[in-house]
């Protein structure tokens, strides 16, 4: 079974080939792929080790995850599962999947439009004196 690595922090100026040289020992039982941005065809800061095994894959983290390339700290861990696309289902994997800010959500976690349009606690008094202020307006008008 294949194990796929994540690759992140890496720098936007790093090129496919470096990506590859970094990992040029384990090219014969590796597959290696840079995320680049479709528009800019730069890197879009992380790419993949795809390899044989799991003591492969523990390898390559002991060994690259924490050092430097290119004035950065890689991060390198084991992959998240791909989520299907739409209409496809549940991808069937338990493993939280990572939204904006890092975060991480669950197929479970729903946010109804009641929550979703609850204003900011430390905001609420000054939006509920807008919202008279509005009211007063459009009824004098």
């Amino acid at each position: 079974m294949s194990v796929r690595l994540y690759v992140g922090n890496l720098p936007k100026e790093v090129e496919k080939q470096e990506f590859e040289d970094v990992f040029a020992e384990y090219s014969e039982t590796a597959s290696m792929k840079l995320i680049t941005d479709r528009k800019t065809g730069k890197c879009r800061g992380f790419g993949f080790v795809t390899v044989k095994d799991d003591e492969t894959a523990d390898q390559i983290i002991e060994k690259f995850n924490g050092t430097e390339f290119k004035e950065t700290t890689l991060k390198i861990e084991k992959a998240l599962p791909r989520a299907k696309g739409k209409g496809e289902g549940d991808s069937g994997s338990s493993a939280p999947r990572r939204g904006k800010g890092g975060k991480a959500r669950r197929s479970g976690d729903v946010t109804d439009s009641t929550t979703a349009a609850q204003p900011d606690p430390r905001w609420a008094s000054e939006l509920e004196k807008l919202k008279e202020l509005l009211a007063t307006q459009t009824a004098n008008s």
